[in-house]
């Protein structure tokens, strides 16, 4: 039993040392990316809402999509079919639980985020952000909940679309042979 419990433990000792910093033009191409992507969606945002205070495109997943695909455009996590999958697939699951399951906030939060995780490894397309559009699909303010199936195509749909683009772009800009983007579409 004190050797199962002490290699349990020894197992969070982690078993590398960290990644060194990338460097600087991958740094610098990451925040292009970054930057464009997100700028665009609000403009968009900004021009279909009259009242500015409607941040109806700006999903805060959206922020951590453009982390994985400006910051690490070569994981598996960050190829297209994972970033239009798994927020189109979460959206359609946290509509689905908040809108047909009479459960409790926390219950259908907890059931929206796993339900996701789970479809996303099924069709292969997981992409970590797709648990928060599924959690902002259950928590979101009541505009979001007003949309219902709508939510998937505008905002989430859309603004995947909008941050493919510029990654296809800016993520190909480089010279650098191992930045390119994608890896794989299917």
């Amino acid at each position: 039993m004190r050797r199962h419990v002490y290699g349990y433990f020894n197992r969070m000792r982690g078993l590398e040392a960290s990644p060194s910093r990338a460097h600087i033009p991958h740094i610098i191409w990451s925040g292009i990316g970054a930057f464009l992507g997100i700028y665009l969606i609000s403009v968009l945002n900004q021009y279909l809402f009259v009242n500015t205070a409607d941040t109806l495109f700006l999903v805060g997943s959206f922020g951590a999509s453009a982390v994985l695909l400006y910051g690490v455009p070569n994981a598996e996590l960050s190829q297209p079919r994972n970033l239009i999958g798994g927020h189109i697939i979460s959206a359609l699951i946290g509509i689905t639980v908040y809108k047909y399951l009479p459960l409790e906030l926390s219950l259908l939060s907890a059931l929206a985020v796993s339900l996701s995780i789970v479809a996303m490894h099924i069709t292969r397309t997981l992409h970590p952000p797709g648990g928060a559009t599924a959690l902002i699909a259950v928590i979101g303010s009541s505009q979001i909940h007003e949309l219902g199936y709508r939510f998937v195509l505008t905002p989430i749909a859309t603004g995947t679309f909008i941050l493919l683009i510029i990654a296809l772009a800016v993520n190909n800009m480089s010279n650098n042979p191992n930045r390119h983007y994608p890896r794989y579409w299917r």
